[in-house]
């Protein structure tokens, strides 16, 4: 096992991913950052917690892509978009937890913002769609339909957000170290598989 594990887990809603992730945490004793990296950068950002958690793995429009490198078509320099903002504001609270020590972190492109760094495991989770929908419905107290409808909104913006913040694409098995389908092996067993790999 390495000196600093760094674990990141990419997920489909109702996979088990946190799940794993808490888990691992728990087995390994190294901390957990999920909604933790919210409440990290908010602190050191100077933006409202409320504002980054409204726009937590939300995919953003194609006009900001535009816009990201901070000049219009005319050349003039402005303030780069709310959206940028708080994804660097995230970006530089994991690189800096990263760097501090070891982690697991959930979502938020964090296998492509820590692609650099030594000692990094990238583990996407997916599972089949009845295990995801019975699962959310579970989870929210809700229908199962309402459960399905949310399962493909959560795709639908994870897979954006990830595309347009990253050069790869959400879910692709070339872009992690491990790919596991958690309504095939359980939670138990994603657990000990990923704890194998690091």
């Amino acid at each position: 096992m390495a000196d600093k594990i760094l674990i990141t887990i990419g997920r489909e809603l109702g996979s088990g991913g946190r799940e794993i992730g808490r888990r691992l945490a728990k087995d390994l004793d190294i901390p957990f950052y999920d909604k933790e990296i919210i409440n990290e950068a908010a602190r050191k950002s100077g933006f409202a917690q409320e504002v980054l958690e409204k726009n937590d793995e939300k995919p953003t429009n194609s006009f900001l892509f535009a816009l990201a490198m901070g000049v219009n078509s005319y050349g003039t320099v402005f303030q780069k978009p709310l959206a940028l903002e708080l994804y660097l504001a995230q970006f530089n609270t994991m690189r800096k937890l990263a760097e501090d020590g070891s982690g697991i972190f959930i979502g938020r492109c964090a296998d492509y913002v820590l692609s650099e760094m030594p000692g990094l495991f990238t583990v996407f989770v997916h599972a089949d769609m009845d295990f995801r929908i019975k699962n959310t419905a579970e989870r929210h107290g809700i229908s199962e339909k309402e459960a399905e409808g949310m399962c493909l909104r959560s795709d639908k913006d994870r897979a954006a957000y990830y595309d347009y913040y990253s050069n790869h694409e959400w879910g692709d098995g070339r872009y992690y170290d491990l790919v596991i389908n958690t309504s095939r092996v359980g939670i138990d067993k994603a657990v000990e598989m990923i704890k194998l790999g690091v």
